[in-house]
């Protein structure tokens, strides 16, 4: 499967996101990928008034996941890409769509959300309490996650459980101190530990650090971007997944299942961890 990730800085205006999304799509397609993953929540940023995300959040029927379906119709292209959409509480869900043949196949409502290092999202945004999606893509299965859900591992072997041999990550990655060396030492342990391609594409721009990448299944980095906006390419071999999981069988010998059950958030004090007797 041939991978490319995209990057651009969002503004405010939806029209203008989509445009980006068509464009790089377009130079995705003219380039052979089976598949393209854009950032998370491109629909519209503001960098200030967050609380704006509400009032211009689209269903997965409105006109910005429509047109950009319609871009996808000639195309053997699959899109991911990161909305917002709007929930029945008055917040909204921060959802990824995957298009195809100009439909929408898959849909994934992000479910950790980035309250952390004096953000946050859940003020604004309504955590999914869905299971994970995993979607075939060009002969090979897809696994689903969003950004801050990265530093959740848990997730990302729940999706290989499914079968998942590609991890993708639209994210809008904030900066701050460490925060690039989190964000890529993060995309590689979720490779690693789970012999799979990681493809993780960051918003760019004066908020977010771009670096989008693609690791392989033994945690090489294939494929970088910087902070310019653009796209990233690898070949996501089947064979070479195959040959890392043979000499690195974690998945195989590993001794603890993952439970499924979405809890409530704060369910899981680690005080009442069942840890020793």
């Amino acid at each position: 499967m041939r991978i490319a990730v995209g990057q651009f800085a969002a503004s405010p205006d939806w029209k203008d996101n989509l445009t980006a999304c068509i464009d790089l799509a377009a130079e995705a397609d003219r380039g052979g990928a089976d598949l393209l993953v854009l950032p998370e929540g491109v629909l519209a940023r503001f960098t200030e008034d967050r609380h704006r995300i509400r009032e211009v959040a689209q269903p997965l029927d409105g006109p910005f996941v429509t047109e950009l379906a319609a871009a996808t119709a000639r195309s053997t292209t699959s899109i991911v890409v990161g909305i917002h959409e709007p929930s029945d509480d008055g917040r909204v869900f921060n959802t990824l769509v995957l298009l195809r043949a100009g439909e929408l196949i898959a849909r994934y409502r992000k479910i950790h959300l980035y309250d952390a290092f004096g953000d946050q999202e859940s003020a604004n945004v309504r955590p999914a309490d869905e299971p994970p999606v995993v979607v075939e893509v060009a002969g090979t299965k897809v696994g689903l996650m969003t950004c801050y859900d990265v530093r959740f591992p848990e997730l990302a072997r729940l999706l290989a459980d499914a079968g998942a041999e590609v991890l993708v990550l639209p994210a809008a990655w904030v900066r701050g101190p460490s925060k690039e060396r989190h964000w890529e030492v993060m995309v590689t342990a979720r490779a690693l530990e789970n012999t799979c391609w990681v493809a993780a594409s960051g918003e760019c721009g004066p908020r977010n650090i771009g670096n989008s990448l693609i690791v392989d299944p033994l945690g090489t980095v294939r494929s970088r971007l910087a902070a310019a906006p653009g796209l990233a390419w690898a070949e996501a071999d089947p064979g070479v997944t195959a040959a890392a999981r043979g000499t690195l069988p974690v998945l195989a010998n590993r001794r603890f299942a993952v439970d499924p059950t979405v809890r409530p958030l704060g369910s899981l004090p680690l005080g009442d961890l069942p840890l020793g007797a």
